[in-house]
């Protein structure tokens, strides 16, 4: 398995590429947007410049890097010779079932079909396609380069040795492989949203600040970053869209969005993309000033 393409160039597309590209894979980039693929590229080649700045990369690695990526805006073209595609496209379950019925069509036979999604479910991606067997999950954690876990989530009918494959896979590009089942939200986003909705529904109720929700999940918990604050990197419609998927998944009210955000997302306050959420974004010289919105 050595040729693999990445379809979506955005944050998770271009850090899945930069992975797979650092570890000597040919990777094919694709984006129906030209401009945002040049953008990808420089990004990936400024996390590089970071490698190479700490001392954990070579400048000829870096070059080397960069070599192995080729971008596309063609799906036919970008995938007729893959071993793996994973997809990375935007987290809209009619978007992925079109990508898949097309990936079906223009991969070879021993393909196997890929997607990060973070909470929609593998099984009805693969019943799309000719071969769901061969269909499964690879959601991997934001920043691709830095975070070490990819959660492998296994569609109804994926067979164990493509599971076994991706496994493996994960362990040679250097992150580390957790395996679930195909239930709404897997394990990551079951644990992650309903935690993160709660703490809105904190702020909505006036149990605490902005401030102390996180201070008191930062220093009483560990988590290196409060729940508040990684909604708004995350990013607060995605957010919602994943609560929404455990609600119609699993038919309890828990898993219901909380109002408060349902109504930042409408008001279009959706996080760090759109410069406030819980926090107010502003740029810095070198990396964002933040501040609480309530």
């Amino acid at each position: 398995m050595k040729n693999i393409t990445v379809i979506g160039s955005g944050t998770m597309g271009n850090g899945i590429a930069h992975v797979f590209a650092q570890n000597n894979y040919t990777v094919n980039l694709i984006d129906v947007n030209e401009t945002q693929l040049k953008k990808a590229i420089e990004t990936i080649g400024k996390n590089l410049d970071r490698q190479v700045a700490k001392g954990s990369l070579k400048e000829e690695d870096k070059v080397r890097t960069l070599a192995n990526i080729t971008t596309f805006t063609n799906l036919k073209e970008a995938s007729s010779n893959a071993d793996l595609v994973i997809e990375a496209a935007s987290e809209n379950i009619n978007i992925k079932l079109d990508i898949f019925k097309q990936l079906d069509e223009y991969t070879p036979a021993h393909c196997i079909l890929a997607s990060n999604t973070s909470s929609i479910s593998i099984t009805k991606i693969a019943s799309v396609t000719k071969r769901p067997e061969k269909v499964i999950g690879m959601h991997f954690m934001n920043p691709v380069p830095v975070m070490k876990l990819v959660e492998i989530i296994n569609g109804f009918k994926t067979a164990p040795e493509v599971s076994l494959t991706i496994v493996n896979l994960s362990k040679a590009i250097g992150k580390v492989p957790a395996e679930a089942k195909d239930y709404a939200g897997f394990i990551a986003n079951r644990i992650l949203m309903p935690m993160i909705n709660e703490a809105i529904l904190c702020i909505q109720q006036g149990v605490g600040s902005v401030e102390s929700v996180d201070t008191v999940m930062k220093l009483g918990t560990a988590h290196p970053m409060g729940p508040l604050q990684l909604a708004d990197f995350i990013g607060l419609d995605v957010c919602m869209a994943i609560m929404n998927v455990l609600y119609e998944g699993l038919g309890q009210d828990k898993y219901a969005p909380c109002p408060l955000l349902v109504n930042m997302v409408t008001a279009g306050i959706l996080g760090v993309k759109s410069g406030e959420g819980f926090y107010v974004y502003t740029p810095g010289n070198k990396e964002l000033v933040v501040s609480p919105r309530f």
